[in-house]
């Protein structure tokens, strides 16, 4: 039997290829002894690199962290496309790109970046009607997505690594798929290109540098529930205020004493995160989540 209680933070997991997202949770639960475990940001199987966890009451935080911007690494394959965009699907064509230039992928990479809309690849988390997009692709239906709206703040090409293939770096804001930019990489480059290799590292302020490997995930790995908003100084309550937070009180913005943009992530004197605080009829705030 679990505990009923357990752990309760933040945790960081290189995910390993092969797993897919909701696999790393199911071992997780096991690893941390409770069944309160979710993750931010959903990741391919084949994909490798950061997931992060929100792990006991904990898990109510991981709303402020799914929008977040992210980074990852990987490889684009000019001249072959597949039917996932990976090198996980069947080829569906081929081009002799031999002659593309570093200059000419990194100007088409370039053209890439900024505020751009993509279509959803058919082989992808997203939902249409009620159904996810990979459910139907494994069904044989393919339906019309509408372009997305995302912003890449950085879509680097390094010298290839072999011919054809060429290291990504790309930095982006949620819901970019790294698929669907190295295949319009391909179709700007006239022909057609595919990704492999793809790695998360950073999600927010978070970097796969400071996650563990699947295996070695434990309680004493998790960080601290106020991890959640590192970068985002928190407002201390006094101890006046303290109960009334953790009672789930609207406040006067006056009263809370809050500044920049929300959310507001409040703490006691001892740096324990109490609540996370939202706008409510224009002079007051109301919690969005209770810790404390």
């Amino acid at each position: 039997m679990m505990a009923a209680s357990g752990p309760e933070g933040i945790a960081l997991v290189d995910k390993p290829s092969g797993w897919t997202s909701h696999d790393v949770v199911a071992k997780s639960r096991g690893l941390l002894g409770t069944r309160k475990v979710g993750h931010a940001g959903t990741l391919d199987p084949s994909a490798t690199g950061l997931l992060v966890l929100g792990v006991g009451r904990a898990t109510r935080l991981l709303t402020f962290l799914s929008g977040s911007s992210k980074a990852y690494t990987g490889e684009a394959v000019l001249g072959v496309a597949t039917s996932t965009l990976d090198a996980e699907g069947e080829v569906t064509g081929e081009w002799d790109m031999s002659s593309v230039t570093l200059a000419a992928v990194r100007a088409a990479a370039a053209e890439l970046t900024g505020d751009i809309e993509q279509v959803p690849p058919m082989v992808s988390a997203k939902k249409v009607e009620g159904r996810r997009l990979h459910e139907l692709a494994r069904a044989g239906v393919e339906v019309e997505r509408k372009p997305v709206p995302v912003h890449v703040a950085r879509f680097d090409v390094g010298s290839p690594v072999e011919p054809g293939v060429y290291p990504i770096e790309v930095e982006c804001s949620s819901g970019t798929y790294i698929r669907s930019l190295v295949d319009d990489l391909g179709s700007a480059l006239a022909g057609g290109a595919h990704l492999r290799n793809l790695r998360r590292t950073r999600v927010a302020a978070f970097s796969v540098s400071e996650a563990v490997p699947l295996e070695q995930l434990s309680p004493a790995a998790v960080l601290r529930p106020v991890e959640a908003f590192r970068g985002k100084p928190p407002v201390v309550a006094d101890e006046s205020l303290t109960e009334a937070i953790r009672h789930g009180k609207v406040l006067p913005l006056e009263t809370l004493a809050v500044t920049g943009e929300p959310p507001w992530p409040i703490v006691d004197a001892t740096d324990t995160l109490l609540a996370v605080y939202i706008p409510h009829r224009g002079s007051t705030a109301k919690p969005a989540v209770v810790l404390g």
